[in-house]
């Protein structure tokens, strides 16, 4: 004990102290206030060394101040600081299941709104374990038991700890990276930083990232919002006569196909077909689908497919533009814009934790009224796989929330079944389904996944259906991006009749294809399946205009598909593009109809010429409307700026009741026009976990584990 005393009576056990006890009073966050999803030895050694690195850095300023007068004060107030940064993350997590930013915390009157009137009941009893230590040091050192010690520390011993610090650092980096590529440039959920790199590594990436944020945004101009608007005038496609506003009036239900692609449209396996359901739905009458719809998500995957359907704006070059830039944007996306051009009540119906992809923000800056996410659903046992509620749970569970929803309504079901690694319970597999057997797993449940997909949209429309429900709405379906990446597309070239040896970058392209289909029940039966080229940035307009409402005031890089000046250059994030002739990928050009290197006339290559400028522009204009936010510049004629204050997703179900008990006989919910009965027994599954027990059947939240495709 005595040789513990001298040795905290030194600088450098004085520094190893308050080192080790913020290490333990972060793991004690990590391990009882944060919900960090850690899985497998490997991620909880890093989450057990990860605070370590950055506070011995953060610590190691003091060694610089060779008085001692100097020293011990800097040292405690460095740990003071850091304790209250910890605690103050500890306070914000119980009230927002998130971490707080720089934006957050210099933004003060946001955080207020939020905290004000709570602060005292997100308090708990072991809070006193943050700030005891301190307390203790203080008293020890007014006592004396803790002795400055006057002998400085040497410049270069200061400087090897700190070199020590950062070498620790780059071993952390470097572990978080095998067990999460990309984290830092593909970040899509704040949890992952923490989880890996800590409370502090985290502060410092994003006061980096809000810097550059800031300097752009700074530099900003209202000339360059002209610019775009000049550009997006000019592409401005009319809405197509005959199709404008044939669903006017009507709910919109969106339903997002996660990892679907285009090829498992009538693809037969062992003579059965993979997705009978939506090859009915597909070639039916009342449905206006397209073979040539292309996926342009770059590292944002499933949130730059979200963002390029709610706005009609492309992601960014590198990273997710929602978990980057997404909690301050200006948007005028779908939601805001349905609502106040027509009235629309608009919501998200999604089994996955709030905080990924930084959707409990984002949907609030687009102007999403409600999100129920997994914390309204029982998400326990087999009930979940890693990104959430089994489909057919999802569409059964949702009934309940959706039918107190006012009509007309704007929603999203976002299915995550079908997602990588294509893991499926046996209780779950069709029995008669037979899957292919191309020795390559992720190929094979790839079908397998896609199937029960299949198998719960057919569940889905049968409610709709029992409920004439599809008769006032128009139900839009699209696949967010490949499930199969191009590294095991060879794999998937022999279920596809292809021999893989004959795959080319040219065959990898044409696999970017997705689903899009626009089911109008009622429509008059004047539905097709129509083979213009176009992307997800085309959605939004083309929805709007079948809504009839008029796109010309927005600013939207997509254009309408059914309209007869429909650009059908079709631009990818890393500035390739297809045409309905040619593909361009990495400068080679090929022939559509051989698969071949093209020979080109000269007026060929001028106007490819042409279409690579117009790709390079919209897509560079695009990243400067979103990187600059200038949007905030824009006040489009009818458009009132979304305040993400006026939402709050918790008690959503509440506030829809207390809704439609205020507008009484004048309610337009389901639930009210079905008089006041509840249409949940409508609602059939064959989903075995809907019967398995629950201890919390509304509260229960999954964790959220890596995945390498999302």
């Amino acid at each position: 004990m005595k040789k513990l005393s001298k040795f905290v009576d030194t600088r450098i056990g004085f520094f190893t102290l308050l080192v080790v006890l913020f290490w333990l009073k972060t793991l004690f966050a990590y391990f009882t206030d944060f919900k960090l999803g850690a899985e497998g030895i490997f991620q909880y050694l890093i989450l057990l060394i990860n605070p370590l690195p950055i506070t011995a850095l953060i610590y190691s300023i003091a060694f610089y101040f060779k008085r001692s007068r100097f020293f011990y004060p800097v040292l405690m107030g460095l740990d003071i600081a850091n304790t209250l940064l910890l605690y103050l993350n500890v306070i914000y997590y119980r009230e927002f299941t998130d971490f707080m930013t720089i934006a957050t915390m210099t933004g003060y009157s946001k955080v207020n709104q939020g905290l004000s009137g709570s602060s005292l009941a997100l308090t708990n009893v072991h809070d006193l374990f943050y700030w005891l230590d301190i307390v203790i040091i203080i008293i020890l050192m007014l006592l004396h038991k803790i002795h400055f010690d006057p002998r400085a520390i040497s410049s270069k011993l200061a400087f090897a700890f700190t070199s020590m610090a950062l070498t620790l650092f780059g071993i952390n980096l470097s572990l978080a990276e095998m067990s999460r590529p990309q984290l830092l440039t593909r970040t899509f959920d704040r949890t992952y930083i923490v989880k890996y790199l800590g409370i502090d590594a985290f502060t410092g990436y994003d006061v980096v990232k809000s810097q550059h944020i800031n300097k752009m945004r700074q530099s900003a101009t209202k000339s360059e919002l002209l610019k775009v608007k000049r550009f997006t005038d000019k592409h401005y496609a009319s809405p197509n006569p005959k199709l404008y506003g044939i669903a006017k009036g009507r709910n919109v239900i969106v339903i997002h196909l996660e990892s679907f692609q285009q090829f498992l449209i009538d693809k037969k396996v062992n003579g059965q077909e993979v997705t009978p359901f939506l090859n009915s739905l597909y070639h039916g009458s009342d449905t206006y689908a397209f073979d040539n719809f292309f996926h342009q998500v770059g590292q944002g995957k499933t949130s730059d497919a979200e963002n390029m359907l709610e706005t009609s704006t492309f992601g960014l070059p590198q990273g997710s533009l929602f978990a980057t830039l997404g909690s301050d944007n200006t948007f005028q996306g779908a939601p805001a814009i349905l609502n106040q051009r027509a009235g629309y009540t608009s919501a998200v119906f999604h089994g996955n934790v709030a905080s990924f992809w930084n959707r409990n923000n984002v949907y609030k800056n687009l102007g999403y009224q409600y999100f129920f996410d997994a914390s309204y659903y029982d998400t326990s046992g087999d009930k979940a796989t890693g990104y959430g509620l089994k489909d057919k749970l999802l569409f059964k569970n949702s009934v309940n929330y959706l039918q107190n929803l006012q009509q007309p309504f704007y929603t999203k079901f976002i299915t995550v079944t079908n997602h990588f690694p294509y893991s499926l319970d046996d209780e779950d597999k069709d029995p008669n389904f037979q899957t292919t057997n191309t020795g390559n797993t992720t190929v094979d449940n790839y079908f397998v996944t896609a199937h029960y997909l299949d198998q719960s949209l057919a569940e889905f429309f049968a409610y709709l259906q029992k409920t004439g429900l599809d008769k006032n709405s128009v139900i839009m379906i699209y696949g967010d991006h490949y499930g199969i990446s191009n590294s095991e597309n060879k794999a998937l070239a022999t279920a596809l009749d292809r021999n893989p040896d004959d795959w080319t970058d040219f065959d990898n392209t044409q696999l970017q294809r997705v689903p899009l289909m626009f089911v109008i029940p009622g429509s008059g039966g004047h539905g097709g399946i129509y083979h213009q080229y176009g992307g997800e940035v085309d959605v939004l307009p083309t929805l709007l205009h079948l809504l009839g409402i008029s796109t010309k005031r927005y600013i939207q890089f997509g254009t309408d598909l059914f309209s007869s000046q429909h650009s059908q250059v079709v631009a990818f994030r890393n500035h390739d593009f297809v045409t309905p002739r040619f593909s361009s990928i990495s400068g080679t050009i090929y022939d559509n109809k051989t698969g071949k290197i093209a020979k080109l006339t000269a007026k060929q290559k001028k106007q490819l010429k042409k279409n690579h400028k117009l790709v390079n522009t919209e897509l560079s204009l695009s990243d400067s409307l979103n990187e600059k936010n200038l949007l905030r510049f824009y006040h489009p004629k009818g458009f009132k700026k979304v305040n993400p204050a006026d939402y709050n997703y918790s008690n959503g179900l509440k506030r829809e009741k207390q809704i439609e008990k205020k507008l009484g006989d004048k309610s337009t919910s389901i639930f009210s026009k079905n008089g006041d009965r509840s249409t949940v027994d409508d609602y059939s599954t064959d989903a075995p976990e809907q019967n398995h027990s629950s201890t919390d059947s509304n509260r229960i939240k999954i964790t959220n584990p890596d995945g390498n495709n999302k």
